[in-house]
């Protein structure tokens, strides 16, 4: 059995029989099948699905919102953010996949020679739970509009939430059998990547998780795109607005219980200001509501499990011991749930773990640095390479010091997100592909040359004899 635990109290809520093997066989066949017609359907008819998930997800938003509180702790209003921003996805590349995707023309000796885009098959999304939804419809969206057909093994921890997206896709309309969520132990995924069925992988994850099913797609010769984790920098030049910067900083951080590959995590400051800096960020964090994820003012809820909060726990012991000044909470609350206060750790160094290793939870690293380019450095200094922001109001250095930050993106004076018109993705053991944009819908393709010689003349069809 699958159970799914309440982490605001620690109590079963649901449980769910797995998927046995011949059901999840017969899904494979299904979803090859009715792939293998889907292709056919071209894109403009293809995007009426994503019009259709997107009607479907607005009209359940308080439902599904509901689950996403209830199975991972996402406060409320966030959980309605993230089915809107779904919704908004589907939207976007309705209305941007036959560009995308249309033949692109190659000057040649040759006539109307082109660049090609077709499905690759279905496609394997191996998803986690602290965007139950969002992670899933990010992927699906595109990879439906280009033809693909697509299996979902979703975190053991959601899986209401898994289920419902079956739901919504159903509801929306799909050929029957294009899509299916299987409720399997992660030790079956081996044999899904192996299958002759699933012609690729999508991996959102931990790095460990993320070198694993790369290994296994990679043994068996399949494309793989890997979103793995992540310790953003946000780096806060002498020059900038700090007001503005702190503000940004906070929600940067503890956005989704702080509990995201893409949430800043290392706070680098140059030193002139930092102190300045800290005290609003402090007083900020202050103002941050800690308790029940299903009223709608709460900010921090609880963490997902209670295995991540005692891990987040003792990251935050090793750093201060190593050294660093704690400023604001540093220990789980009392009482039921896996609760996590907002965390401030002054004064961390770069041998520390706090700076070291990914801190998955409501944790920020203030780090000094001496100056811009000492900044950079210590920003380039992590194994990661997802998302970064820069804030300074000098926008001729801001660019140039972009180009040196090693990582997917960096936002300059604003907050790093995830959003369809831009790719999204890192590099180092940030993983490698992208999602969203154009270049996201083109991942699951083959990007197909189609030369096209000039026509030979037939030769001319002997008269018959009189």
């Amino acid at each position: 059995m699958i159970t799914a635990i309440n982490p605001a109290n620690g109590q079963a809520i649901g449980e769910y029989a797995e998927h046995t093997d011949a059901y999840v066989d017969a899904a494979l066949t299904a979803a090859a099948n009715a792939q293998k017609e889907w292709r056919k359907v071209p894109v403009e008819e293809r995007v009426k699905l994503l019009i259709s998930m997107a009607r479907v997800l607005r009209a359940g938003k308080a439902k599904y919102a509901a689950m996403i509180t209830a199975e991972m702790g996402k406060p409320i209003v966030e959980s309605e953010g993230e089915i809107e921003k779904c919704a908004y996805n589907c939207d976007f590349y309705a209305e941007h996949a036959a560009r995308y995707l249309a033949d692109e023309a190659v000057p040649s000796n040759a006539t109307e020679s082109v660049v090609a885009f077709d499905p690759l098959g279905v496609v394997l999304a191996i998803m986690p739970w602290n965007y139950p939804f969002w992670q899933f419809f990010r992927f699906a969206a595109p990879a439906f509009a280009a033809g693909n057909g697509a299996i979902l093994k979703h975190a053991n921890n959601v899986p209401q939430c898994a289920l419902a997206v079956e739901e919504i896709v159903r509801e929306a309309g799909a050929p029957e059998g294009l899509f299916a969520t299987l409720l399997i132990q992660p030790s079956k995924v081996a044999g899904l990547i192996a299958d002759d069925r699933i012609a690729a992988v999508t991996l959102t994850g931990s790095t460990e998780v993320g070198a694993i099913v790369a290994s296994q797609a990679g043994t068996a010769l399949k494309k793989q795109v890997l979103e793995l984790g992540g310790s953003d920098p946000f780096i806060v030049l002498a020059d900038a607005d700090l007001e503005q910067a702190a503000t940004v900083a906070v929600k940067a951080r503890y956005i989704n219980v702080g509990q995201s590959c893409v949430n800043a995590k290392r706070f680098i400051v140059e030193d002139v200001i930092a102190d300045r800096f800290v005290e609003l960020f402090v007083e900020k964090v202050a103002e941050l509501k800690i308790g029940d994820p299903t009223e709608r003012d709460t900010n921090i809820g609880p963490m997902a499990r209670e295995n991540l909060m005692t891990g987040l726990h003792a990251q935050v012991e090793k750093t201060i011991a190593a050294g660093a000044t704690l400023k604001a909470g540093g220990k789980p609350l009392e009482g039921e749930g896996f609760y996590y206060p907002a965390t401030v750790l002054d004064h961390v160094t770069s041998d520390m773990v706090a700076f070291c290793e990914e801190t998955f939870g409501p944790v920020a690293a203030i780090v000094r640095a001496k100056d811009a380019d000492e900044a950079v450095r210590l920003a380039n200094q992590t194994e990661f390479g997802l998302g970064s922001a820069l804030w300074t109001t000098d926008m001729d250095r801001a660019r140039k010091l972009a180009r040196q930050i090693e990582a997917g993106a960096v936002f300059i004076n604003g907050m790093v997100a995830s959003d369809p018109r831009y790719p999204f993705g890192g590099i180092k053991r940030s993983g490698y592909g992208r999602e969203l944009g154009v270049y996201g819908i083109r991942e699951f393709v083959n990007i197909k040359t189609v030369w096209i010689g000039p026509a030979i003349a037939a030769a001319p069809t002997p008269k018959a004899p009189e």
